[in-house]
């Protein structure tokens, strides 16, 4: 089983960065892949980015692609999303998620979930 714990959220200016942190418990993390999702208020929870548990595959939703980046670290069992450019449309609770199995762009896809850190852009 694992447990993560999301960090690094805040309140930024449009065209500010935030480095959020995934950070997770278990000696097996490095076999899951991993995934950041987001939900702004009165909106679905929405995939952002993805990577497999090597770190060798990453893949980013259309809307953060050149300005968002996902990656790991497994000698430190966490999992970063750098944002970059960030707009007030990236306003969301952002979520880490994790699975053993096939990496994917659906919430139905991942077992464990953090409890989310809040992402604040202002205009």
């Amino acid at each position: 089983q694992v447990q993560l714990v999301e960090s690094g959220g805040g309140l930024v200016q449009a065209g500010g960065s935030l480095r959020l942190s995934c950070a997770a418990s278990g000696r097996t993390f490095s076999s899951y892949s991993v995934a950041w999702f987001r939900q702004a208020p009165g909106k679905e929870r929405e995939y952002v980015a993805s990577i497999t548990w090597s770190g060798s595959i990453t893949t980013h939703a259309d809307s953060v692609k050149g300005r968002f980046t996902i990656s790991r670290d497994n000698a430190k069992n966490t999992v970063y999303l750098q944002m970059n450019s960030l707009k007030p449309e990236d306003t969301a609770v952002y979520y880490c998620a994790a699975t053993r199995g096939l990496v994917g762009t659906t919430a139905g896809s991942y077992t464990y979930w953090g409890q989310g850190t809040q992402v604040t852009v202002s205009s």
